[in-house]
């Protein structure tokens, strides 16, 4: 199991409405304000830390950050009956959310979590003030090279190494002996639960697919950011959900790839942090 970071607490909540049972949540919690709640993405060894380590600082200045683990992945606990699906997976937000009394919330989601940030939108507009969607899929969204091997990894270093280096970051420095020791142990922790959300029939963790007559319907105001060079989610599909949602705003960063929030990280939460206050 990976380290709580010392930059925020670590702390476990019971979460009904998703299994029969509650399910055991893990989540990092720091700062004080209006809650901005970060959803992590959906790739092997992810988890709330390993997603957001970068940006819980700079936002925990202004907000309460809140970073949960999304079932199925991280040290929140997978139980034998959750179906992993948006549903499932929206519900355990919305159920997380009901869990720790937030009413409504800013919104942050990477990839997976921005399509989940969708969802709460359009079904719950009342419970988000604002979303940021970052490389997030949509509209237009297309299986890709990146995709694919995101879905066809098998965790060992090497591959965990090779995975990183050639899909989630232009520059390569980022890719340290440690960022890939973490996500590689991670990733063995979780991968059975991993390959059932994608290719168990039980589950539908690939129906992630949204209409234009959905979106155009989301009138939360929203940021999409993405990286010029993604591999995993092409930008073209921010820029066509930003021509399909009533209130939104596109930023996309230069010589970045699928990783914003870590390759350009000052940079990101800056821009995060200032849309979130207006």
């Amino acid at each position: 199991m990976t380290t709580t970071p010392d930059i925020a607490t670590g702390h476990r909540i019971d979460v009904a409405g998703v299994t029969a049972g509650p399910v055991d949540t893990f989540y990092l919690d720091a700062g004080a304000g209006d809650p901005v709640l970060l959803l992590h993405g959906s790739g092997p060894g992810v988890s709330a830390w390993a997603n957001w380590q970068k940006t819980i600082p700079g936002l925990a200045e202004e907000f309460r950050v809140l970073a949960p683990d999304i079932v199925g992945y991280g040290a929140t606990a997978r139980p034998d009956d959750v179906r992993y699906s948006l549903r499932g997976w929206t519900d355990h937000v919305l159920g997380f959310m009901d869990a720790l009394g937030l009413d409504r919330v800013f919104l942050v989601g990477n990839s997976l979590g921005g399509r989940i940030s969708l969802a709460l939108a359009e079904e719950h507009p009342d419970r988000v003030a604002r979303m940021v969607l970052m490389g997030s899929p949509g509209v237009g969204m297309t299986i890709t090279d990146g995709l694919k091997a995101l879905r066809g990894y098998e965790p060992s270093p090497e591959n965990m190494r090779a995975l990183l280096l050639d899909y989630f970051a232009v520059d390569k420095s980022i890719i340290t002996d440690d960022l890939v020791r973490i996500r590689y142990e991670a990733s063995v922790e979780t991968f059975d639960a991993y390959r059932a959300m994608f290719f168990d029939p039980r589950h539908a963790g690939n129906d992630l697919g949204i209409t234009e007559e959905q979106v155009r319907a989301i009138q939360t105001p929203t940021l999409l950011v993405h990286g010029r060079e993604d591999r995993v989610v092409p930008p073209e599909v921010s820029w066509t959900m930003a021509n399909l949602l009533r209130d939104a705003d596109l930023h996309v960063f230069a010589r970045c790839g699928h990783w914003t929030q870590i390759e350009r990280a000052a940079e990101f939460t800056e821009l995060v942090a200032g849309f979130l206050k207006e």
